[in-house]
């Protein structure tokens, strides 16, 4: 994998899942990350980070909860969200970011 700093850089937004791997409401959001995903297609990247397995980008991003939702482009942090979210609302921040 890219170091994540060079993958935030992106043009497109790069939308962050910080999970972890015995968390229920991370587990329900893996297919709606899945169908927002195969909608969006190429306006966007999507990547999860298992914050027990990266605890310095969690620290750094000031992840409390999880699932958290960054979504950066060129480096800057455009948009956060802790919790699950809609599919329909995720694509539509996404889309928003895209432009």
């Amino acid at each position: 994998m890219e170091k994540f700093n060079d993958l935030i850089q992106s043009e497109k937004p790069v939308l962050v899942d910080f999970f972890a791997t015995w968390c229920g409401p991370c587990k329900a959001m893996h297919p709606v990350l899945e169908q927002v995903k195969s909608e969006i297609g190429d306006k966007a990247r999507i990547v999860q980070i298992d914050v027990d397995q990266h605890e310095d980008l969690a620290e750094n991003y000031r992840i409390q909860a999880v699932p958290t939702f960054i979504i950066f482009k060129k480096g800057e942090a455009l948009w956060r969200h802790s919790g699950i979210i809609s599919g329909n609302d995720l694509k539509a921040v996404i889309e928003q970011e895209s432009v």
